[in-house]
């Protein structure tokens, strides 16, 4: 490597960086900078920085005074501002969609609790509607055994019970059988669209996951964290 001259290595460096697909981004010439004191100088120069610029930050409209700012600056520095405010807009777009998922979760748990509430209603609207056609039920079994005869004391108890209804039979017996399946119904339409509702909140959360992963900034996390760490320790001692 000692044995070409920078010429040589120049023009290798810059046919890495030009071209549609360049071999050579802005990390590997990061790190080939960080190998040696001669590549830091070759991989600093103006007019390679340019290029992986012009090809990651494509020339848009800026305003004439920010223009004119970053003109006199080596184009090092104008990829560092711009890829910064690249980062953080990234950052801020991912930000929203994990607000905007979350809000969505919270949408579905809300639908759930509503759908879990009304199917709570009418399980006990469908025992109240079983219990009262049983004994309407009973009453017409009643009604017709007045006709048969029984001891006295059995038919004043039933002559009793048939007394109590202040409404015909068969027409409270229909409307129940009525109210009856129109329950059934609901119950079992409530429990597909909780179901649905459910699998919507599964699959909102498996996104939030995906959404939420990922490795690479969790090490830079970490590694941040970790070289706080490491300077507060030097400092203390």
């Amino acid at each position: 490597m000692s044995i070409l001259q920078d010429e040589l290595w120049r023009f290798i460096l810059e046919i890495g960086v030009r071209g549609p697909n360049p071999s050579l981004t802005y990390k590997e010439l990061c790190c080939l900078a960080m190998t040696s004191r001669r590549f830091l100088r070759l991989a600093s120069e103006d007019s390679l920085w340019t290029c992986i610029l012009s090809s990651d930050f494509p020339p848009s409209s800026p305003s004439s005074s920010s223009s004119s700012a970053l003109a006199s600056s080596p184009a090092r520095s104008i990829y560092q501002i711009r890829f910064e405010k690249d980062r953080d807009r990234k950052r801020a777009t991912h930000r929203r969609a994990v607000l905007r998922k979350e809000s969505q979760i919270a949408v579905h748990m809300m639908k759930l609790s509503n759908i879990e509430a009304t199917l709570a209603m009418e399980d006990d609207r469908l025992k109240d509607v079983t219990a009262e056609l049983s004994d309407l039920h009973k009453i017409k079994q009643t009604s017709v055994a007045l006709n048969v005869w029984q001891p006295q004391i059995i038919r004043g108890q039933q002559k009793c019970m048939v007394e109590q209804c202040t409404v015909p039979v068969e027409f409270r017996i229909r409307n129940l059988e009525m109210d009856l399946k129109v329950c059934k119904t609901q119950i079992s339409m409530l429990r597909k669209s909780y179901e649905e509702e459910r699998r919507r909140l599964d699959a909102s959360k498996q996104e939030l996951e995906s959404i939420k992963y990922n490795p690479l900034r969790d090490y830079e996390i970490r590694e941040s964290s970790m070289r706080r760490k490491k300077l507060r320790r030097l400092t203390e001692s």
